[in-house]
């Protein structure tokens, strides 16, 4: 008897013991791994689809649009509900190899059984058509509606766009805690990489039932629990599409790059690099042969040489040269220098210059482009006072600006001499820096920003191509912080002198054949010397309207010859487009459009 209570206890509190774990159980999966299970439960039950918002789009400083997006078709593997029975009739749909369908159904696995992976982007409405159709045949294969650039505008303006492709491994792993995905497309260079945190949006999702084949068989909650996305900010540039677009075209046939400026403000008005591409190449899928054949093109086409190709600044550095020169006390404006032809550099040598201009003062020199003045100037000048002076008006300098690829060229000064030359170096080094030659490089958006400061009399400004950001939705506006406008510590009384002596070569001397008809302007030529036996490159800079400038411009053209060759009249189409809306319908004008057009062109590489 005593037997039996004692095997009814050990039951009893067997049972007991056997509830008691469990609930425990119970309870620990419904409060504390709640978090962890709800996924994976949500999965199998209920489908989220993650809804990609609009990013935002691009307009150009007259609010013409430049770039939207349109919609596109990305096909999704969730490999739980897969069947690898279909991998040939998926493969059929799309009118890809098996193969391509088994490497993208093992990423998807890579990344998660569970969740749906944006295997196959892009697809084409007829091929999305048809596999539409036979969607109930393919259990675990569904769609995203996505989005992909599109250009309305005919200027190209590829390095100031930039471009979007899909998230890099590496990004990803970089990028995940910010809510990046595996086929998330993210900016990967100009204005889409360095606005990606404002103009990507963010996703929404939408909650669907799903069969225990992975069908969709109905919205879950009816859509209460959907998210809507946010669309990004939208761009508003500095840029002019129509100069813009003027400008790529005076570019044919030739390697250089263009900027313009409005010396007032720094917003940058235009900016080429040619070789450039369409970026329309970009919004579609690229095969890896494709990408490395652009990479690698012995043109460059992906370099940005607006603001990272450096070369000397020939003859264009002379107004620089003389109102250093001016403030420094080293020579006046009614001073004069003698020119035989050239300068004596020691043991019988001399450099030499473009003619024999006898005595010459500064006006001058610069109208006339007497190197013999301004070699003996820089023999004068220290070339730490050299340097000082160049980055008081940005060369050698990094700007801080939405501008994100450049280089800050080179401004040498004693310490470079001696690290480059320890065997010694002499006079005659610093002497090329006068006339924009030797050790030194430039881009044409430096070139751009000094010369628009020589315009307004010293007044620097920052060179930028975003004016404000907003986001319509939420009534939002963003803008960026550029760094503000600095004063060149020269009397504006010299930048008198060198601004007339500008507008006398435009008015009577070598760039008189390119003044713009009916406005007054402003101008340097400048011919670089190129390395090897090759032609020399084309500079050529300017401002304009002369009294009230509105638009500053530096061009170079690589391998173009002499400076008011083929950069002058670059520079005066760009600036009559800019300030009339139109070129002028002259016989002039129409020569010299028909001459850039069709004559002029860079000696090929």
């Amino acid at each position: 008897m005593e037997d039996n209570r004692t095997k009814t206890r050990v039951i009893i509190v067997t049972i007991i013991l056997t509830i008691g774990v469990l609930g425990a159980r119970l309870g620990q999966l419904q409060l504390i791994d709640a978090t962890a299970y709800s996924g994976e439960t949500r999965s199998m039950a209920v489908r989220e689809k993650r809804v990609t918002p609009a990013r935002g789009a691009i307009y150009d400083r007259t609010g013409r649009l430049m770039v939207d997006n349109e919609f596109t078709y990305t096909v999704t593997i969730t490999p739980r509900y897969f069947d690898e029975s279909k991998i040939t009739l998926l493969a059929d749909l799309l009118e890809v190899s098996d193969t391509l369908v088994v490497r993208k159904l093992n990423e998807a696995k890579a990344w998660s059984s569970f969740r749906p992976s944006r295997s196959f982007p892009e697809v084409p409405f007829h091929i999305f058509s048809k596999l539409q159709e036979n969607f109930y045949a393919l259990p675990g294969v569904s769609y995203e509606e996505e989005q992909k650039r599109r250009y309305l505008t005919d200027a190209h303006a590829t390095h100031i766009l930039g471009y979007t492709r899909e998230i890099s491994a590496g990004q990803l792993e970089q990028m995940e805690e910010a809510g990046y995905r595996q086929g998330d497309l993210v900016g990967k260079s100009g204005l889409e990489r360095s606005y990606e945190d404002f103009m990507r949006g963010t996703y929404g999702s939408e909650l669907s039932m799903v069969n225990v084949h992975g069908m969709e068989v109905g919205s879950y909650l009816e859509g209460e629990a959907n998210i809507p996305p946010t669309s990004g900010y939208d761009l508003h540039l500095t840029i002019d599409s129509k100069l813009q677009a003027l400008a790529e075209s005076l570019f044919v046939n030739k390697r250089g790059a263009a900027v313009a400026i409005d010396p007032n403000n720094g917003e940058i008005l235009a900016m080429v690099s040619v070789p450039d591409l369409n970026p329309d190449i970009f919004a579609r899928s690229m095969s890896s042969a494709d990408w490395y054949a652009l990479t690698s093109h012995k043109s460059k086409p992906m370099f940005n040489r607006a603001t990272m190709s450096m070369m000397p600044p020939g003859s264009t550095w002379k107004p620089f040269m003389a109102l250093m020169a001016l403030q420094e006390g080293i020579v006046t404006p009614d001073q004069k220098i003698y020119c035989g032809g050239g300068h004596p550099i020691g043991k019988g040598k001399r450099f030499r210059c473009l003619g024999v201009h006898g005595y010459t003062d500064v006006r001058t020199a610069i109208l006339k482009s007497c190197n013999t003045y301004f070699f003996e100037v820089m023999r004068r000048m220290d070339v730490n006072t050299f340097k000082k002076y160049a980055n008081a008006f940005g060369f050698g300098t990094r700007i801080t600006s939405d501008v994100g690829e450049q280089l800050p060229g080179l401004i040498p000064d004693s310490s470079y001499y001696n690290r480059t030359y320890p065997r010694g170096w002499t006079v005659g080094y610093s002497m090329n820096l006068g006339v924009g030659q030797g050790d030194m490089g430039v881009t044409a958006m430096q070139l751009a920003q000094y010369i628009g400061a020589v315009s307004t009399s010293g007044r620097l400004t920052t060179p930028h191509l975003v004016r404000a950001l907003h986001q319509d939705e939420v009534d939002s506006t963003h803008v960026p912080q550029i760094d503000p406008s600095k004063r060149v510590d020269i009397d504006p009384a010299y930048f008198a002198v060198v601004r007339e002596s500008m507008q006398q070569l435009m008015s009577v001397g070598g760039g008189m054949h390119f003044q713009i008809p009916g406005v007054p302007s402003a101008g340097k030529t400048g011919t670089a010397q190129a390395p090897g036996d090759r032609e020399d490159h084309s500079l050529f800079v300017m401002f304009a309207p002369f009294d009230k400038p509105q638009i500053a411009i530096g061009v170079l053209v690589e391998n173009g010859g002499f400076g008011g060759r083929q950069a002058g009249p670059i520079a005066s189409l760009m600036a009559e487009q800019y300030l009339t809306g139109e070129i002028a319908d002259t016989p002039g004008r129409r020569w010299l459009m028909q001459r850039i057009l069709t004559e002029l062109k860079s000696e090929s590489l």
